[in-house]
């Protein structure tokens, strides 16, 4: 598989929707993790980031705005022990709690398919990266319809092992920009990484349409000690 310019895959299209992006640096130091999110309606606009504890959470950025919660307001980000759970919906928790009761990350997502908002069926799109003992990998997931059938749900899971310094896969939920919104398809691409997470988060965020863009949360996991840095960059403030 050919190497991509994350740069390049963001700035061609105007709404992939919301993305997950996991890697290694280049230096092969640090686990990688980018997490955005989008938005055409005000609804989905009228959002934040904020920590939740080691993780980070939706909020709406003004209240008296928010109409229907139930798909974006939720967990991004949860861990669990050393396992970091990357989601864009309220999936996080349902692989945390079923986690927690000896479930897999796959078979905890076997309980769940894609979301409920016809026609677009948004595809559910997950990652866990596990990061112990100097060594770490991931796993990456997408819930989606049968090219637009809401009564079939076609599940994927891909693993990946020994991650590769510089190399990162990305999956986001839309192909591009169109009604309805077409699921991403094929495997998860293969992207670019950076060194300097500042760098690397301004790169994605400035990459990302400028009307479309809400929020973006990024996180650099020291692979021998398990330290973590992280940064959010949110359009409204």
């Amino acid at each position: 598989m050919k190497q991509l310019s994350l740069e390049n895959e963001l700035k061609s299209n105007a709404y992939p929707g919301r993305g997950i992006v996991v890697g290694k640096t280049p230096d092969g130091t640090h686990a990688v993790i980018a997490y955005f999110i989008m938005g055409r309606s005000e609804n989905s606009r009228n959002r934040v980031f904020v920590e939740d504890g080691a993780g980070i959470r939706t909020q709406a950025f003004d209240p008296a705005k928010l109409e229907d919660p139930s798909l974006i307001i939720y967990a991004p980000v949860r861990v669990l022990e050393n396992n970091t759970i990357v989601t864009n919906g309220d999936q996080t928790d349902t692989i945390y709690d079923l986690m927690q009761e000896g479930a897999t990350f796959e078979q905890s997502l076997r309980t769940r398919e894609f979301e409920p908002d016809a026609p677009n069926y948004t595809p559910r799109i997950s990652a866990i990266l596990s990061v112990e003992d100097g060594g770490f990998d991931y796993s990456m997931s997408i819930l989606k319809s049968n090219n637009g059938n809401g009564d079939a749900c076609n599940r994927y899971t891909f693993d990946y092992e020994n991650p590769v310094a510089g190399e990162a896969h990305f999956i986001h939920t839309y192909m591009h920009d169109a009604n309805p919104l077409p699921s991403f398809e094929g495997e998860p691409k293969l992207v670019d990484t950076m060194d300097d997470m500042d760098a690397f988060g301004d790169m994605v965020w400035n990459s990302l349409n400028e009307d479309n863009k809400v929020s973006l949360f990024i996180r650099y996991i020291n692979i021998e000690d398990g330290s973590v840095q992280s940064k959010i960059y949110n359009k409204n403030k």
